[in-house]
């Protein structure tokens, strides 16, 4: 989300793993044990009325930190909403917009994952509030899964693949033989999305997509992309990156392109992955970023 708010990426980002680090070490005490007394464990942490095990005793909590894991991590939690509120409440300043009424789609995307993690957060404090031990757990791990496809479902939305067709039984069929978007129509369609990636830009945007591009100029992404792969024979992947590398060519010609590092470089035309915006570079220039510029 930083990353999406402006921020460089450092070394110091790695700083935030590790509390998880620590408690991931110090959870080797209770790995470690002797599976009756993780038995007995279980027995206790899930409140079941079934007699434990006798055995020697043993602590795969030698420091008593368990008794506070969870206020930790309610306070871990909140302490990263209260600051990810301030970064987005003064993003939507600097625009002179609202949280509420936003047209930047990072900002919505980070609005959108606030609001989750913010119902995640009042789901624990509810759960280790009313419930004994991890009784209540199976509610956060529900809201969580509910995350998990809704984020799988506007992935698969965006996606481009979906709206291939073809039969293994029948060989290949044309994607759009069924279409009834007419000539005139296509020539709308490819002016207006010329339009969002010449003078709009929208391709430098991290979370572009087809879907975007779609609403952006009121058209279904069944059309777009049919006009994208008619009339430019190519994928909205594949338009997304050439726009992307020419913008990034014009960049490394210029005297800041020349002090900017790569990772730069490729956030400044919307790629979130030094390796992706390498990859697409090399594939469209048949050089890397840096010896593209060097030459």
């Amino acid at each position: 989300m930083s990353s999406q708010l402006g921020d460089k990426r450092t070394r110091k980002d790695w700083l935030h793993f590790v509390p998880f680090a620590i408690w991931l070490v110090y959870c080797m005490f209770f790995f470690l044990q002797p599976d009756v007394f993780k038995y007995n464990d279980g027995l206790i942490v899930m409140n079941l009325d079934i007699p434990p095990i006798k055995t020697t005793t043993y602590t795969g909590d030698p420091l008593g930190l368990r008794n506070y894991v969870n206020i930790a991590t309610i306070i871990h939690i909140v302490i990263y909403n209260i600051i990810l509120t301030r970064r987005l409440l003064l993003a939507v300043r600097k625009k002179g917009e609202t949280v509420f009424n936003t047209k930047d789609e990072n900002l919505r995307s980070i609005r959108n994952s606030f609001y989750h993690f913010l119902i995640v957060t009042l789901i624990l404090i509810f759960v280790k509030s009313t419930y004994e031990s991890d009784v209540g757990d199976y509610l956060i791990f529900l809201y969580i899964c509910f995350m998990i496809f809704l984020t799988s479902y506007q992935i698969m939305n965006a996606s481009s693949y979906y709206l291939q067709t073809s039969s293994f039984l029948e060989g290949p069929v044309l994607k759009y033989e069924k279409s009834s978007l007419a000539k005139e129509d296509k020539a709308i369609i490819l002016e207006a999305i010329s339009n969002q990636m010449k003078n709009e830009k929208y391709f430098l945007s991290s979370t572009a997509s087809l879907s975007g591009l779609a609403k952006s100029i009121n058209e279904s992404s069944h059309h777009v992309s049919q006009v994208i792969n008619e009339k430019l024979g190519l994928s909205f992947f594949e338009l997304l990156a050439s726009y992307r590398v020419e913008e990034a060519k014009e960049i490394l010609n210029t005297e800041m392109g020349k002090k900017l590092t790569i990772e730069e470089i490729a956030e400044r035309v919307g790629y979130n992955s030094k390796s992706a915006f390498n990859t697409a570079f090399k594939k469209i220039t048949s050089h890397t970023p840096s010896s593209y510029r060097d030459s």
